[in-house]
């Protein structure tokens, strides 16, 4: 079991700081010498964010997370371990919403309860809040600026096919939450969406959902847009035909002033788990599909993490499911996102079941990459099954 905890110094009840150390990625890269893997894996660093004996943490692409230089806020759910044969191995009843900031880059965390900084709502993985939510209402006065750079928007669903979906925003980086506000299902059969946005302008946002099919169940992706601070919102597109099983959970960029990527999970038909991509050159009018980024994402699937890096490529983190050993991985797009280079192993072979997953990725100051997910070492002999979160910190300029 890994124990990098280095510092656990109490703030208050809900407060909690957690350092980073590093530890050694197993993994081998073939088209590097052997004194270049050993750099390598001297400068990919795993960490930490939150553990709790007889816990279980997880999901943060559930939520969201944001970065301002060296600082990092990124959202999670916490809950009690339940032993379950077949699921997560949690206790819904008492899951609830969470946030960690990071203000040096990753490497400390302070854990801060959404319910208290204004996240009132009961939800799809916030329900332990049940006896004490409020119920969304309409906004119905603009968000003053979306361009603020202390602004932010999170979108959380109430179930993962029909929705109903509500927002809160912040005008202060997740200090204080304004809301719950519903949001409206824009004649689809139900929105179910989590935070995936691109602020346009002072008063225009595109958001890219998750909605309901034909059939009420998850998912495909649509894009929607506000320019009126929004108060109200529009369908811009349907990204792709209605998949037969899914198409969910999507990470999105601007390219340019035209033009506009996403990747999203998928499952197709026959169980295949993947990542497809999408482009569209027109602002969002109308999509091309591009080449699947990623062609197996393993055993149940986890959705992508997309980063626009400084060098101008773009990184793709991901996780590979599986039972018997799941892995960490990037890959680097040249070309906007029509190819990708090879998988890239961050992390693997320390016993973490399928139960993991669900990156957000920033990259810091610096120019190195946080990844954050959740992990477990549970298929180690003798490991406590607890899922925490974790974080992969590494420099994207090795791979160029």
């Amino acid at each position: 079991m890994i124990t990098n905890i280095t510092k656990i110094c109490k703030k208050s009840s809900f407060s909690v700081v957690l350092s980073l150390t590093a530890i050694l990625v197993l993994t081998s890269f073939h088209h590097k010498s052997r004194k270049d893997n050993i750099e390598i894996k001297a400068a990919i660093q795993h960490g930490i964010i939150y553990y709790k004996d007889g816990g279980y943490a997880g999901w943060p692409a559930n939520n969201g997370i944001w970065s301002w230089g060296n600082e990092i806020l990124v959202g999670f759910v916490a809950a009690p371990h339940k032993d379950i044969k077949n699921g997560h191995t949690y206790d819904k009843t008492f899951a609830k919403n969470k946030y960690a900031r990071s203000i040096d880059g990753g490497q400390n965390w302070v854990l801060e309860d959404a319910f208290e900084h204004g996240q009132t709502a009961a939800g799809y993985d916030n329900t332990s809040i049940e006896d004490g939510a409020i119920a969304p209402k309409s906004l119905n006065k603009e968000i003053s600026d979306f361009t603020d750079p202390n602004f932010i928007i999170t979108f959380q669903r109430h179930n993962n096919n029909n929705g109903p979906s509500h927002f809160y925003y912040s005008n202060n980086k997740g200090i204080k939450w304004e809301g719950p506000y519903s949001f409206p299902d824009l004649g689809t059969d139900g929105v179910a969406t989590r935070t995936d946005y691109i602020v346009e302008g002072k008063k225009e946002l595109s958001a890219f959902l998750t909605v309901a099919k034909s059939n009420k169940k998850e998912g495909r992706v649509v894009l929607s847009r506000t320019k009126d601070g929004g108060v109200s919102w529009e369908i811009v597109s349907w990204i792709g035909p209605e998949p037969e099983k899914f198409d969910i959970m999507s990470s999105s960029l601007r390219l340019s002033p035209t033009e506009l990527i996403t990747v999203f999970r998928t499952r197709t038909g026959d169980g295949q788990d993947l990542l497809t991509s999408h482009l569209s050159e027109d602002n969002g009018k109308t999509w091309e599909k591009l080449k699947d980024p990623v062609a197996d994402t393993g055993h149940g699937g986890s959705p992508p993490a997309l980063v626009k890096l400084r060098d101008g490529r773009l990184a793709l983190g991901y996780i590979y499911r599986s039972d018997y050993g799941s892995r960490v991985n990037v890959r680097f797009s040249s070309d906007n996102g029509r190819s990708w280079g090879d998988e890239i192993v961050l992390r693997g072979g320390d016993g973490a079941n399928r139960d993991v997953g669900y990156p957000r990725m920033v990259q810091r100051k610096d120019g190195k990459l946080v990844l954050i997910y959740y992990w477990n070492n549970s298929l180690q002999e003798g490991a406590k099954p607890y899922r925490y979160i974790a974080s992969t910190i590494f420099d994207p300029g090795q791979w160029k």
